[in-house]
């Protein structure tokens, strides 16, 4: 005679299933109940003129008109009035260790630190120097490049 596939320990799995489902069909069905005695809930919602979501239709007085037209879709044209950029650029060595090869550099306009290599040094600097370098895409950002002692 074969001995029963269910052990003591599936039993009690099962028990356990079993109440958790019956336990849940008990907070689901207390949930509508709930619902039909406060009523519906919000019939509509609306947007009002901030894009925000209410229970009150808009004021249509506050409705702004829109001209189709005049609406952009992709980027703006650069204008030829807008100044050249100079990629030449003025700053302080704020750190630079020569046994290691990097030092850093502040912008004079924009006080911004960038990164520099030995190899974008083309003049010997040292701290507290005055240089003007130019702006190259990096790996970590922003680095200086073609340094030049003032």
């Amino acid at each position: 005679m074969a001995k029963s596939q269910q052990t003591f320990n599936k039993i009690e799995k099962e028990k356990k299933r079993l109440k958790k489902r019956e336990e849940k069909q008990k907070k689901k069905l207390a949930r509508k109940a709930e619902a039909k005695e406060k009523g519906a809930g919000i019939q509509f919602a609306y947007v009002d003129h901030n894009g925000n979501l209410t229970d009150t239709p808009p004021d249509p007085s506050l409705k702004v008109e829109i001209d189709a037209e005049s609406i952009e879709i992709g980027i703006p044209k650069k204008s030829d009035s807008d100044e050249p950029f100079d990629p030449v650029r003025k700053g302080k060595v704020s750190f630079y260790d020569s046994s290691k090869g990097f030092g850093f550099i502040i912008d004079t306009e924009t006080q911004e630190k960038f990164f520099t290599h030995v190899s974008g040094i083309i003049d010997e600097i040292t701290e507290n120097d005055k240089v003007s370098f130019e702006l190259e895409k990096g790996m970590k950002g922003m680095n200086a490049v073609r340094v030049k002692k003032i």
